[in-house]
């Protein structure tokens, strides 16, 4: 049985998707770009600075699944630019601090042209 998450204090889905879906105990959380729920703005100018709003809102969605950073098994993490990577970094240490197996890859281009976006999966 599926579950879809939503909650408000992430981005609202823009598309024919769900924020998050819990199945087999599980979450699966759909990437998350540094959009600020409250304005619909993209929060930001640099790197630090999204990669903080993306963790904001990864964090909205594991708490309205009623888990947390820990619980985290995988990320996937999408740069606009691999020259961010290191600062990226910085800020996801902080969050991710079990250390989950992680992709990370530099794509061409990012919905809304943000810098990074971050997808996870986590073991509820």
């Amino acid at each position: 049985m599926l579950k879809k998450i939503s909650t408000d204090k992430a981005p609202a889905a823009i598309g024919p998707y769900s924020q998050g879906i819990i199945a087999g105990g599980m979450l699966f959380a759909s990437g998350q770009i540094p959009i600020n729920p409250a304005t619909g703005e993209i929060e930001g100018g640099d790197i630090t600075a999204q990669a903080e709003q993306v963790m904001k809102n990864v964090g909205a969605l594991l708490e309205e699944a009623g888990a947390d950073y820990e619980q985290v098994v995988k990320t996937t993490c999408f740069l606009a630019d691999m020259g961010d990577f290191a600062a990226f970094n910085e800020v996801y240490a902080r969050y991710f601090t079990e250390k989950p197996a992680r992709s990370c890859v530099a794509v061409k281009t990012l919905p809304k042209n943000v810098l990074c976006e971050v997808e996870v999966i986590a073991a509820l």
